[in-house]
């Protein structure tokens, strides 16, 4: 590795335990050692849970809205979100260890109401716990929806609109998405 190579890994790690201590400030409860990029936690700081060995790429957004007690945002041991994907919770959303999101992704715990003669936005939000189990890959630009559970060791293809649960070892894909096998499966 070149000078200039080491100079940059040398002041990008000095980034990262900057903006660990910054938001451990705020009140994101950090337990461990993480790699923070330029990441966005724009509120409910205290709603957020990052275990040892999280690694958040460049704009990754991090948001919580009104989120319980009891809820928010926790992300397991050694898991890593890729670039411009959002955690959108106002409920909870739980993301298990050894986890790999890739980029451009959305996961959420609510959507708005839409009943007849109501403008969208003063439609309260309807939201129900969305939890990703461990070793579950999911594929660029995939979108997970409220209430949706998705089992340990699953995959995600890219693209993939997921509104209902996962079995542990699937692999799904499509719009909405669909069972295409299980990870024991030849093919």
């Amino acid at each position: 590795m070149t000078l200039a190579a080491n100079l940059i890994q040398i002041m990008r790690g000095i980034s990262s335990r900057r903006r660990q201590a910054w938001f451990r400030a705020l009140g994101v409860r950090i337990e461990g050692h993480l790699w923070l990029r330029n990441i966005s936690i724009p509120r409910n700081w205290h709603s957020i849970r990052l275990a040892d060995g999280v690694a958040l790429d460049d704009h990754v957004v991090l948001l919580c809205t009104a989120c319980p007690a009891d809820g928010g945002i926790s992300i397991g041991n050694n898991s890593y979100l890729n670039r411009f994907t959002m955690i959108d919770a106002s409920i909870a959303i739980m993301i298990g260890r050894n986890c790999m999101i890739g980029p451009h992704c959305y996961i959420t715990d609510h959507d708005h109401g839409f009943a007849p003669g109501m403008l969208v936005r003063d439609q309260p939000l309807r939201g129900a716990a969305t939890t990703i189990g461990d070793n579950v890959w999911i594929g660029a630009g995939a979108i997970i929806l409220k209430g949706v559970t998705i089992g340990d060791n699953a995959v995600i293809a890219a693209g993939a609109v997921v509104t209902s649960a996962v079995a542990p070892g699937e692999v799904v894909a499509g719009v909405p998405a669909r069972r295409r096998r299980m990870i024991a499966d030849a093919g």
